[in-house]
């Protein structure tokens, strides 16, 4: 039976929760306070970057499924369920704030229908929050409604939700109630994905922990990195080797400068404030984070050591600044530690990004210059620095690199190159965990 959903938040959980339940049938109103993002989407226009959701925007908004608002009267009238997917950010101490959840609680309880609503948090929160959530509705309304609230942590990734949101792992939901429970189970239904049914605390608990197994796993891999360079040994091979033992699988066993974005960094600090609360140190992820930040400086290390001269008044091309593929997100990228800190080592900076630029120029030092290509990007440049895997870099033929480099020395922090084909070209090369490469030929440098 199609249900009648309102999804407050349009950012990147909210909107494509919302556009994928309008695509399996269901009569969608996504909420937003901010009115230009409401009226950028009442022309189709997605405020994010997310493979094939403007598409689905355009499909369902025409099917008459989908619709934007501000106002939360008309959301919520007669709503079957209430999606919360506003942000959590991370507070100084790592903790989340639930400052966005508390006010929409609020706006519940002063707009629900008194039908009645199943109140849903799609928004990663601590152990506890959904009965908090509960109780802030229950304690705002001023009439007799009946609410319950369920856990259904999202597990989307950037760049590959509207795929993710069709072909999961498993649909998680947490709930006191049975026939809550069983009303959410229904709405998912049409997916065809797996349901996992617990109680609240768990459903809570099962983001975190496998967010922060997933970013354990990421900096294993490169901690054995670091050790595969300093012994000759291949990163590439050692963890395809691990990744065929189907205990260990070969999922997030690549090698590089870190993870970033918009999860894994702030669900990995929450989840040792969490630990904290109960008398816990979670030494384990306390590591886990310590590794990454140590990550994001192996390319500065590398391009001190191998520019002539330092980096002082040199090129430096830095190529992808997003902090994965197939988004715009810049979200903890590991190329705003890396800009900054060539920045006050001196060097000049020309990035190219074939999405992230715009939001890119919010976050990185004033002095760097973009470029509106990739080729731009290299020219004249004394050192190439590989932040994001896109696959306009990875399909890159090397021999751009010593065309329009000053100097053809390429640090690839994202391993984009296969050994083999790095060995055909003339280029000084450097990688994550894997042998270096130094072919290019010095007594034919041209200084441009």
């Amino acid at each position: 039976m199609k249900k009648k959903i309102a999804v407050i938040g349009t950012g990147y959980v909210g909107l494509v929760t919302g556009v994928a339940l309008s695509d399996i049938g269901h009569q969608v109103y996504c909420l937003d306070v901010d009115p230009n993002k409401i009226d950028k989407l009442n022309q189709g226009i997605s405020p994010i970057y997310e493979p094939g959701l403007e598409e689905l925007i355009h499909k369902n908004m025409h099917a008459d499924r989908l619709h934007f608002t501000t106002d939360h009267s008309v959301a919520f009238q007669d709503a079957d369920a209430i999606y919360i997917a506003v942000g959590t950010p991370e507070r100084a101490d790592g903790s989340a704030n639930l400052d966005f959840v508390q006010q929409v609680a609020k706006d519940i309880a002063a707009h629900v229908s008194d039908k009645g609503a199943v109140v849903v948090t799609k928004s990663t929160v601590p152990v506890g929050t959904n009965k908090l959530v509960k109780h802030w509705i229950t304690e705002a309304l001023d009439r007799d409604v009946q609410i319950e609230v369920v856990s259904n942590p999202e597990f989307l990734r950037e760049g590959s939700a509207v795929y993710d949101t069709y072909h999961g792992d498993r649909i998680v939901i947490g709930s006191e109630s049975e026939a809550a429970a069983d009303i959410i189970e229904e709405i998912n239904k049409p997916f065809g994905v797996p349901v996992f049914r617990t109680d609240i605390e768990s459903a809570e608990m099962i983001k975190y922990a496998s967010n922060a197994f997933l970013a354990a796993k990421i900096s294993f891999i490169n901690e054995i990195g670091t050790i595969c360079g300093k012994l000759g040994a291949n990163i590439e091979d050692v963890a395809k080797g691990m990744g065929m033992d189907q205990r260990i699988g070969d999922k997030f066993l690549n090698a590089g400068i870190g993870y970033g974005g918009s999860c894994f960094p702030k669900d990995t600090k929450a989840l040792v404030q969490i630990a904290g609360g109960v008398n816990h140190t979670f030494d384990l992820l306390e590591s886990v984070i310590n590794v990454n930040n140590k990550q994001q400086q192996i390319p500065v290390d590398i391009a001190q050591m191998v520019v002539r001269g330092g980096l002082e008044g040199k090129k430096v091309a830095m190529l992808g600044l997003a902090f994965k593929p197939n988004t715009d997100d810049m979200r903890e990228s590991a190329s705003i530690v890396l800009a900054q800190k060539l920045t006050d080592l001196g060097a000049n900076i020309t990035a190219f990004d074939p999405i992230a630029m715009d939001n890119a120029k919010r976050l990185l030092p004033e002095s760097v210059h973009y470029a509106s290509n990739t080729e731009e990007a290299l020219q004249d440049a004394d050192v190439a620095i590989i932040v994001t895997e896109w696959d306009e870099f990875k399909d890159l033929p090397l021999s751009v690199f010593e065309k329009q480099m000053k100097q053809p020395i390429v640090i690839d922090g994202r391993n984009c190159y296969p050994l083999s084909y790095v060995e055909t070209a003339e280029i000084d090369y450097y990688s994550i965990g894997r042998p270096s490469v130094i072919r290019a030929k010095k007594s034919n440098q041209h200084a441009k």
